[in-house]
C-alpha cells in the first residue's frame, strides 16, 4: 500500500508540474511588454539621426576644390569659319582669381574642327591665345556653330574643370 501510495504521491507531482511548466509562462506577468516599443522607438531615432547626419555630410562637396572656367575676350567670342583666327581666353576660378600653368583645350561641338586646339597659359599670366589655322568650318547646312573649350588645370593644383565652359562660336563675319 505504501507503494501505491508513493506511486499516485508521484503521479499528482507530475502532472503538478506538467501543469505548472505549461502553464506558468501563460500567467508569468513579468513580461516584457515595453520592450519591442522601446526597440521601435530606438530604430526610428537612430535611423533619423543618421539621415541627419549624412545629410550634412552630403551638403559638404568635394573639400578643397575649386572650379575653373575661361572668360572669352569680347572680341573673339565669335570666329570665321575660314582663315586663321586667335582666340584669347583667360583660366579664372569660380572666385574670379587668376589660374596659372593651365592648358586650354578647344574641340568640335556643332561646329566642325580639325582635330584639338591646344594652348598653354603664358608665363605668369593666366591667359591662353588658341591659333585656329583654318581648321574650323560649318556643315553645308549650318549658320552658326559652336566649338567647346575645356581646362586642364595645374596638376599641383586643387582645381577641377567639371562644370560646362563658356563656347566659342562659329559664324560668317563677313
Amino acid at each position: 500500500m505504501l507503494s501505491n501510495t508513493l506511486r499516485s504521491n508521484r503521479s499528482t507531482r507530475s502532472k503538478r508540474a506538467n501543469t505548472r511548466s505549461r502553464s506558468s509562462f501563460a500567467r508569468d506577468d513579468r513580461a516584457i511588454e515595453g520592450l519591442p516599443i522601446r526597440l521601435v522607438i530606438a530604430l526610428v531615432v537612430g535611423v533619423a539621426a543618421l539621415a541627419l547626419m549624412l545629410n550634412m555630410l552630403g551638403g559638404i562637396g568635394d573639400v578643397g576644390d575649386t572650379e575653373v572656367t575661361v572668360e572669352i575676350h569680347d572680341n573673339d567670342q565669335i570666329i570665321d569659319p575660314t582663315g586663321t583666327e586667335q582666340v584669347t581666353v583667360s583660366v579664372i576660378d569660380e572666385n574670379g582669381n587668376e589660374v596659372q600653368d593651365a592648358t586650354v583645350i578647344a574641340t568640335a561641338g556643332s561646329a566642325q574642327l580639325e582635330g584639338v586646339v591646344e594652348a598653354d597659359t603664358i608665363g605668369d599670366s593666366n591667359e591662353a591665345v588658341l591659333n585656329f589655322s583654318n581648321t574650323q568650318g560649318l556643315r553645308a547646312d549650318q549658320d552658326i556653330g559652336t566649338l567647346e573649350i575645356d581646362v586642364i588645370p595645374p596638376s599641383d593644383s586643387n582645381y577641377i574643370d567639371e562644370q560646362p565652359n563658356p563656347e566659342i562660336r562659329v559664324a560668317e563675319t563677313s
